[in-house]
């Protein structure tokens, strides 16, 4: 049997767990908080779980993969420290699910760490852990097919990017067939923090909120709360990473985390 096409439009579906989440949040009149925090990195299980406390609408957790190509500096540095200190995928996945948080969990890893055990397998490891969606930055659309199949079979939302360069029919498509949310890459490069917002932050998010009803998050050059409000004056929501991490490389508590990622969510709540 082929696998479906992925690029296929599919208007159509059943909200999963991360969807319903940033949908309830954009319902009541809020802007959605998805923290990025890698995924055996010292005490990242209390972390995770602080955090979900301090406000986050879901968490998204960095399997530690040896050649991340969309990170910079602070997240590959995070990436390699956890794999020194013996992250293996699977442990961070099951960690991941027996983590008490009560919002939804979505990984964000490489192809490669899902192609050699397999999509089936890697999406069935994902779906027994409870993790409720997964972000593969360098598998493209046309390419998908195999794991959107396996990650649908499974109930595993596939999150898909869109750079700011994505022409505009290959945007459509893209948002047709995320699920969870569509991630809109707010500049071209790597993640990292910026001292300012990227004005193809706000292009991205505006061009997409056209054409889809699908949460638009806005991730990548997302730093700090003020620029998380300014984005979010089009996006439904932001995923910030390496501001959180640097604070866990710099030795930061699992209060201290949750104590910055509460300052983005009171920021959000009062420029909402």
């Amino acid at each position: 049997m082929n696998a479906p096409d992925a690029s296929a439009p599919e208007h159509q579906h059943t909200p999963g767990r991360l969807e319903a989440a940033l949908r309830r949040r954009r319902a009541n009149g809020g802007k959605a908080l998805v923290p990025y925090l890698t995924g055996g990195l010292g005490e990242w299980v209390p972390t995770v779980e602080a955090v979900a406390q301090a406000g986050a609408d879901a968490i998204e957790i960095g399997v530690p993969f040896s050649d991340p190509v969309m990170d910079g500096p602070t997240i590959q540095a995070a990436s390699d420290q956890a794999l020194r200190e013996g992250a293996l995928p699977y442990e961070v996945i099951e960690a991941a699910g027996a983590a008490d948080v009560g919002i939804p969990l979505a990984v964000m890893t490489y192809y490669n760490l899902v192609f050699r055990p397999g999509v089936t397998r890697f999406a069935g490891e994902l779906a027994r852990a409870g993790i409720a969606g997964a972000i593969l930055p360098d598998l493209p659309l046309d390419e998908a097919g195999p794991w959107i199949a396996a990650a649908d079979g499974a109930g595993v939302e596939t999150v898909l990017l869109a750079a700011p360069t994505t022409p505009d029919e290959r945007l459509q498509r893209i948002a047709d067939r995320s699920r969870g949310f569509l991630y809109a890459v707010g500049l071209l490069g790597v993640t990292g923090e910026r001292a300012s917002l990227a004005d193809s932050a706000k292009e991205i998010a505006r061009r997409a909120k056209a054409i889809t009803d699908l949460p638009v998050l806005v991730g990548v050059g997302v730093s700090t709360p003020q620029q998380a409000v300014e984005v979010c004056e089009v996006a439904d929501g932001v995923v910030v990473g390496s501001a959180f991490v640097r604070t866990v490389l710099e030795g930061g508590s699992p209060d201290q985390v949750a104590e910055q990622v509460a300052t983005f969510r009171d920021a959000l709540d009062r420029g909402a």
